[in-house]
């Protein structure tokens, strides 16, 4: 008997179905926890970049610099969204003016 293709939402459905009865096996935090790690978005990924630059450090000195890592990351893509807004508003503008 032919299979009849699923719709869209049907598809949808089906997956989350799958991804529920996934949870009831694994705990989704263990499962992610390498993937988490390995972002700049965590504190053990700036420690890790410490570490490389500076292996006889103490744990607490090696937290606060990748503490401080963190915050320059962090400020930097502020400032690059900042930019990124202003540009994208000097054009809107640019382009409004050209319309009129």
């Amino acid at each position: 008997m032919p299979r009849t293709p699923l719709t869209p939402e049907q598809r949808r459905l089906r997956a989350q179905i799958a991804a529920h009865a996934s949870h009831v096996n694994h705990d989704p935090r263990q499962r992610t926890a390498a993937a988490r790690a390995a972002t700049p978005v965590c504190l053990p990924y700036w420690e890790r970049k410490v570490r490389a630059e500076h292996p006889n450090l103490d744990d607490a000195e090696v937290t606060r610099r990748a503490s401080h890592l963190h915050k320059a990351h962090m400020r930097r893509l502020s400032l690059a969204s900042s930019k990124a807004r202003g540009a994208r508003k000097a054009a809107k503008l640019a382009d409004a003016e050209e319309a009129a």
